[in-house]
């Protein structure tokens, strides 16, 4: 019995194919509950013949889960780059394997197209906070306070909150 061989281009397409990254996401709410803000990034495309194939990456974000904020340190392999939160946006998310991986769902630049990504996190007893233009760590107790008393619910809108712009050097 001969077994069929499979061309070697062929089977890396397929690898590459059954990675992490869809344009065929789910995107409503009710997939997506959870919010991420990210504080910092850093990435690197990885390119073959002046395409890029895959971007990896690292960085530090807070996960907004059931109005109670967590720090995150996070790693990933995608084909698109992230790059840190402006003011109070977020980043709808899910999980894949709660407390070990994300599916974080974004815009495509210069498409209208929606991408996933899963990230590879590490879940923190604090919370990031930007302060000065630095980012701190704090208590998750007291980030949560500062939201209940000026009303910002990350999971539910962007919307800063009352009173606040993201230049008062409020939080988040």
């Amino acid at each position: 019995m001969r077994i069929p061989r499979i061309p070697t281009l062929a089977l890396a397409c397929l690898c590459f194919a059954t990675g992490t990254s869809t344009a065929a996401a789910p995107t409503g709410p009710v997939d997506f509950p959870l919010r991420v803000h990210i504080y910092h990034v850093s990435s690197h495309a990885h390119r073959w013949h002046g395409m890029v194939e895959w971007v990896g990456g690292e960085g530090r974000a807070n996960l907004y889960e059931n109005g109670m904020p967590a720090g995150l340190e996070f790693t990933y392999r995608c084909g698109e780059k992230f790059m840190h939160s402006e003011d109070y946006e977020t980043l709808p998310a899910r999980w894949k394997k709660p407390g070990y991986s994300l599916i974080v769902l974004a815009h495509n630049i210069g498409s209208d197209r929606m991408v996933t990504c899963e990230w590879k996190v590490d879940v923190k007893d604090f919370a990031y906070a930007r302060v000065n233009g630095h980012v701190i760590t704090e208590p998750a107790a007291d980030l949560q306070h500062w939201m209940q008393v000026h009303q910002y619910d990350p999971e539910h809108s962007d919307v800063p909150p009352a009173g606040l712009s993201y230049n008062s050097n409020a939080h988040p």
